[in-house]
């Protein structure tokens, strides 16, 4: 039946699209890596540049920063990715081979590092993303190995999935991940979106005409980006069509990611967040 559920339509046969225009530019950044907006309306950005994790409020307003270059709690070598739900926040800490949760207002909890363990399957090194599940599972994007390591909501080590013994599923070169909230794991890789289940079965396996370069899921809307298209599709439908989210107004910056938040598109670049609004025209 999990083959049934995902019939994906390429956005080559989009057949409507969606227009925006510019509202706000917020935030101030040096290199941003990665933004998620959590239920509560919190803004979490990683910026790479000065090694730091960033909250704001839909306004803009800073309410707290942490950070800086090291290995120490709440320090950070390359943040490259954050997640949030509405109690933890979670930084993918990608040199220092670790993911650090945080409560919501970033003050320090714990963090999960299994580089050394003895267990090969559990190890994972150079992370690229977290995600976890609405059952508290915590998935690990591995960049080191090339695969997916599944840890329960104590940090145990449940299981690994998509390396090399995954066939047609193995991944080859992941950038980014993301999850539904009925627990699919999204994987974009090179031109490939790739899906699996909370066990680590392969789903699907789609052909893009061009390298994904960002991919993210917020409620029930999966966002993905190219070197040239903005695509949005809802992960509750069996069937996923993109389409495409057209900016009236033009973008002189290049796309690290996208959100859709209350009807605003909000975009991150290198230096600060774009917000734009719905057009009927």
């Amino acid at each position: 039946m999990k083959n049934l559920f995902f019939l994906i339509i390429l956005f080559s046969t989009i057949s409507f699209s969606q227009k925006f225009s510019f509202e706000q530019s917020i935030g101030k950044f040096e290199n941003a890596s990665s933004f998620y907006i959590a239920p509560n309306g919190f803004i979490y950005v990683t910026d790479k540049g000065n090694d730091e994790v960033i909250q704001l409020d839909t306004m803009g307003n800073l309410l707290k920063d942490v950070g800086g270059f090291g290995w120490n709690q709440a320090q950070f070598d390359e943040p490259v990715d954050v997640f949030a739900d509405p109690l933890s926040v979670y930084v993918t800490d990608k040199n220092n081979h670790r993911i650090q949760r945080f409560d919501r207002n970033l003050n320090f909890i714990s963090q999960l590092y299994t580089r050394e363990n003895d267990n090969p399957d559990e190890r994972f090194g150079y992370p690229l993303s977290c995600v976890v599940s609405n059952q508290g599972d915590l998935y690990v994007l591995d960049s080191e190995n090339k695969r997916i390591v599944k840890f329960d909501l104590f940090g145990n080590f449940k299981l690994q999935f998509g390396g090399i013994d995954a066939g047609e599923f193995a991944l080859n070169n992941p950038t980014s991940m993301s999850i539904s909230a009925n627990g699919i794991i999204f994987i974009a890789d090179q031109n490939f979106l790739i899906t699996f289940d909370q066990f680590g079965n392969g789903i699907s396996k789609i052909n893009f005409d061009e390298q994904i370069n960002s991919l993210e899921i917020l409620f029930d809307k999966i966002i993905v980006t190219t070197k040239n298209k903005i695509l949005l599709a809802k992960t509750t439908e069996e069937s996923i069509e993109f389409y495409s989210l057209l900016l009236k107004d033009n973008l002189n910056e290049s796309i690290v990611s996208c959100l859709l938040f209350n009807d605003k598109l909000y975009i991150l670049t290198q230096k600060k967040i774009l917000i734009y609004l719905s057009s009927s025209d």
